[in-house]
């Protein structure tokens, strides 16, 4: 493993310190926003939806926004140091909130930033690291992401339990690692000469891409809308017997298994082919499911949230790799844009719906509609192969 990372270009390796250090400090606040605004701020679940909604929305539109923008203009890095810089003086705002509806605001604020960094900054590392390499590189960038998720909280934890008990005073010290990554960013990110693309009114957003690329992203979508919000996995993991003190271990140990996993799979997919790994993770989604379907003890559930990471590990480097490798490099923000924008758009109605039929028909059959569309959506990105793949596409310059 260590071999396979000391051929990272140095771009990926920061721009992973970054998303390291981002999610660290996005997750000393994130796990503690439901109590803050319960008992400090009086507001109860209801709000807490409305205010996630607007955020990933929000999040969701910049990205295909930003991604065509980063076509157009010369320097993406710009880009992305703004929208990690946003979020960074953003969120320990949260701090001084005095009521649900500023904490909203300062949701939407920090999201805004990551909806203007996120596509820049995918197209960024795919303009960085060679086509047989690309795997290797967001896998390593997603592990990164991971293991921040999995230190902020126990940061937090630890700031709780030995050096204050004010929360506000913990979403303060979460500006320190995300001051960290902006400095990062404008010390050590490079960007290498490229024309930009033909510019065009700004309220365009861009054609949803042709081709293979097109059928993708369609069929992604379609994978998307039975891929429902993974807080439905804890109320099933609570339903079948896990204590309330382990599911935070739990939910580690799922991080865990993320970050193990999503660099080796993201490198063999720079051997064996982008879509034989993304078809072979949606089949381990869709047994994961299946299996949640039928669960009814604590062993099943860790089991099946072990495999379930796997599934994120299959998947996540290398559903962006293949992206880069489908797209022109003139294009590659417009691809990542809509890339994203298909994730954010089905995010909403996938847990809708995933609901809608939890209440009305049991967990069983909600958990069996999800994976009855990650296989179909396997089943059509066979079907779109056209012949033997290649390990990966040639750059498009």
């Amino acid at each position: 493993m260590i071999r396979l990372l000391r051929g990272l270009p140095g771009n990926v390796v920061v721009l992973g310190l970054v998303s390291l250090l981002t999610d660290i400090s996005s997750e000393m606040i994130y796990p503690l926003l439901p109590l803050f605004l319960a008992t400090t701020l009086g507001a109860g679940p209801a709000f807490l939806g409305i205010i996630e909604g607007v955020a990933e929305s929000t999040s969701a539109l910049l990205k295909l926004y930003s991604g065509v923008l980063a076509d157009r203009v010369r320097s993406r890095k710009r880009l992305v140091l703004a929208g990690y810089g946003i979020s960074a003086l953003a969120r320990p705002l949260v701090a001084f909130a005095g009521s649900a509806t500023q904490l909203m605001f300062i949701r939407f604020v920090d999201r805004t930033g990551k909806g203007v960094r996120t596509s820049p900054r995918d197209a960024l590392i795919a303009d960085t690291v060679d086509g047989g390499n690309r795997g290797l590189a967001f896998g390593f960038h997603r592990a990164m992401d991971h293991a921040g998720a999995l230190i902020g909280p126990l940061l937090a934890s630890l700031l709780l339990y030995t050096v204050t008990k004010n929360l506000r005073t913990v979403f303060l010290l979460s500006a320190i690692p995300g001051i960290l990554a902006v400095i990062l960013i404008a010390a050590k990110v490079t960007e290498s000469s490229r024309e930009p693309a033909p510019s065009a009114p700004p309220v365009i957003l861009g054609r949803l891409p042709g081709g293979r690329l097109r059928s993708y992203l369609l069929i992604l979508f379609l994978f998307t809308l039975g891929n429902s919000s993974d807080a439905f996995l804890l109320l099933k993991a609570s339903q079948a017997g896990v204590p309330t003190v382990r599911i935070a271990q739990l939910w580690a140990f799922f991080h865990l298994v993320k970050m193990l996993a999503v660099i080796p799979f993201g490198a063999l997919s720079d051997r064996i082919g982008r879509r034989s790994v993304i078809i072979a993770g949606w089949t381990v989604y869709a047994l994961a499911y299946a299996g949640f379907a039928l669960a009814t003890s604590e062993p099943q559930i860790w089991g099946l949230f072990a495999v379930y990471g796997l599934f994120y590990g299959f998947t996540e480097g290398t559903e962006k790799a293949y992206i880069s490798d489908l797209a022109p490099q003139v294009e590659r923000g417009r691809a990542f844009g809509w890339f994203n924008f298909a994730v954010g758009a089905g995010a909403l109605p996938a847990s809708l719906i995933f609901g809608v039929i939890w209440q009305r028909a049991g967990s069983s059959a909600a958990f069996l509609f999800g994976a009855l569309l990650a296989a179909i959506a396997a089943i059509l990105l066979v079907a779109i192969g056209g012949g033997k793949e290649t390990r990966f596409a040639a750059d498009k310059r």
